[in-house]
């Protein structure tokens, strides 16, 4: 298996993962126009939307996806991380643990001394994969205006 930044082929395979994603968090998720955008917005030069992917055997089987962000408290930049999956078959065995440490490598070449993400409350084995990884919770609401 290897971790690598996407290439455009890998479209119709991450929108599926993103379905399984969505599915796995009990949230919804619409397919329609999906790869259109995908491919607009992460290979956009001027984004600074970046996306990894977990390839085994010519399949994905993982990505996760991130942005530079700004916090006015701090001061400071940091990375945002919006999703990170793996198919549940392939958790466990240290891939996630890589595509965080890749993560992590981007936000210390960008000078983020910081990573930010969260998860739902009753994903309690991202959670405690996230605590053994060191980051600590920070309990918010989090709301979605739609405009």
């Amino acid at each position: 298996m290897q971790i690598r930044p996407v290439e455009r082929k890998d479209i119709p395979q991450i929108v599926q993962l993103c379905a399984w994603h969505a599915e796995y968090e009990m949230a919804d998720f619409d397919p329609d126009n999906k790869e259109q955008l995908l491919v607009e917005h992460l290979f956009d030069k001027s984004n600074q939307i970046r996306c990894l992917v977990a390839e085994e055997d010519d399949r994905l089987i993982g990505y996760a996806t991130f942005i530079k962000q700004f916090s006015t408290w701090d001061a400071d930049y940091y990375l945002y991380l919006d999703c990170l999956y793996l198919m549940e078959n392939h958790r466990g065995k240290g891939w996630g643990t890589k595509i965080m440490n890749r993560i992590k490598e981007h936000a210390l070449s960008e000078n983020c001394p910081a990573i930010q993400w969260q998860t739902p409350v009753f994903n309690t084995k991202a959670i405690d994969f996230y605590r053994k990884l060191g980051a600590e919770s920070k309990t918010k609401e989090r709301f979605t205006w739609f405009v």
